[in-house]
């Protein structure tokens, strides 16, 4: 028989644990100071309270006082919630009793007593103590220690809750007892960013019994409406096949170079050097498509928003209208505030509300965001694996450094996951710099392997005929191929 499951309220989270915690069972919530156990907690209540479970929440470490005060920078109310103070207060009478006893025998036996004492009282649904460690220091014998905390679960199962608590991790090491007296282990971790000088946070869920989870580091973030958790999924590439209709530039000259335009839910990728030309012809794909009736998003990493509708403009293209409409979403990415799993989970988030053809520059913002975080290939591979089993018709924009010399069509060696790859090159022609363009690769239709040169000015987006009269083109300096001289 499957165990009762019951939400968390922590976005995402659930998603990670299969459906939610197992209901009547007991947790450990492990995280050193800081990573978020308090706001996880309290988060976790007030959602049940919104469920009309009672909440209990014992606090071991900070007094009632200060835990409403920081709950109150959330916009959050305990009201409904039972919050049962069981820590130390300076006029207690036992505090003179420090200088006699120890403290595991001034306090232990009161501290467990009025745990269960106020499990008993208040019947809840949820509980929370926080911090078990407090109860950890204040027992000097290990064997007690592990007894009672048998005893404190075991209790607490039998009353119907279901409970979390919260321990360090340094304890957790000493004390391994305590993993196999609980029925799961959540672990919060944050790490300072070498690169970002930020704390990056994660959580981790370590063991769930009775259910399956989500393996790996899902990371998270605490704002201002509290805990958010972006689960890592590792996306498969569904039955949706690419291909068939086609999706064209609005560029003649293009368009005939790549037999008509882009297969739709392929992935392409446009690259070459800087100021080439691969965000305006970016932007010129989505737009056509967005023409067509295909909601198309511009996630810009280098790029801010009015810069790329004033190149718009500057080319007798302006995209504002299909932005007024809904068809065309424009947006900056800061590549130094993204998780990887966030970032996707943006990118499910449009996906599911519509989009049918997503571009992304660039490759070298993406990569930035996401090296802290593992191999960035790896990471684009999950991306475009979710795109392509939802039929998207996805661009990538690519930068190489060099200008001219070798032919590169990346250096990040991504190219194999594009199914289309179109070059754009500089040439010195005549005392001159040129654009080139050109098609390498288009793996479900035909194209015309010749190049073409980009001409990129107020009256739009130009491509020439082939250019057969140069040789060399790819190397950056073509030469004349004989006969007549022609104007490029």
């Amino acid at each position: 028989m499957k165990p009762t499951k019951i939400a968390t309220g922590i976005p995402g989270l659930d998603e990670i644990l299969y459906g939610g915690l197992n209901a009547q069972c007991s947790y450990l919530l492990v995280g050193s100071a800081g990573t978020g156990k308090t706001v996880f907690s309290l988060q976790w209540l007030l959602d049940g309270r919104r469920r009309g479970e009672r909440g209990l929440y014992i606090t071991l470490a900070e007094p009632q006082e200060k835990i409403q005060q920081n709950v109150a920078g959330f916009g959050w109310s305990l009201d409904g919630i039972a919050l049962v103070d069981l820590t130390l207060k300076q006029d207690d009478p036992q505090v003179d009793a420090y200088q006699v006893f120890p403290p595991s025998e001034v306090e232990n036996i009161p501290v467990w007593s009025g745990i269960y004492r106020a499990v008993r009282d208040t019947s809840p649904t949820r509980v929370v103590i926080d911090s078990l460690t407090q109860v950890r220091y204040l027992s000097t014998d290990e064997y007690h220690f592990r007894k009672q905390l048998l005893s404190l679960v075991t209790f607490l199962d039998r009353s119907g809750c279901t409970s979390i608590l919260a321990f360090e991790p340094t304890e957790l090491e000493r004390e391994a007892s305590v993993a196999l007296a609980v029925d799961g282990i959540l672990r919060l971790r944050m790490q300072v960013s070498s690169n970002r000088m930020i704390g990056l946070r994660s959580i981790q869920v370590e063991k769930l019994r009775g259910s399956d989870f989500m393996s790996g580091l899902h990371p998270l973030r605490i704002a201002g409406n509290g805990v958010t958790v972006f689960p890592h999924r590792i996306e498969t590439v569904g039955p949706t096949s690419p291909g068939g209709a086609q999706l064209g530039s609005g560029t003649p000259g293009l368009d005939e170079l790549l037999a008509g335009g882009i297969e739709v839910g392929t992935t392409t990728l446009i690259t070459g050097p800087a100021g080439v030309g691969k965000s305006t012809l970016s932007l010129q794909f989505a737009a056509e498509a967005a023409s067509a009736g295909h909601l198309g998003v511009f996630f810009a990493f280098e790029e801010s928003v009015e810069s790329l509708l004033a190149r718009s403009r500057a080319i007798g293209s302006d995209v504002s209208a299909l932005i007024e409409r809904g068809m065309l979403r424009l947006e900056h990415v800061n590549a130094m505030q993204l998780y990887p799993d966030e970032f996707l989970a943006r990118i499910r988030e449009v996906v599911e509300g519509g989009c049918r053809i997503l571009v992304l520059d660039s490759l070298r913002g993406y990569t930035l965001a996401m090296e802290e975080f593992g191999t960035p290939v790896a990471h684009l591979h999950n991306l475009i694996a979710y795109l392509n089993s939802r039929g998207v018709t996805t661009i990538l924009a690519n930068e190489v450094e060099y200008i001219t010399g070798d032919l590169r069509a990346t250096e990040l060696g991504v190219s194999h996951l594009a199914d289309n790859i179109i070059l754009l090159r500089y040439a010195e022609y005549d005392s001159r710099v040129v654009k080139v363009i050109g098609c390498l690769k288009k793996r479900l239709g035909n194209f015309q392997p010749e190049l073409r040169e980009l001409r990129i000015g107020a009256d739009g987006i130009q491509v020439s005929d082939k250019l057969s009269h140069l040789t060399g083109i790819l190397t950056g300096v073509p030469t004349f191929s004989g006969g007549q001289r022609h104007a490029v």
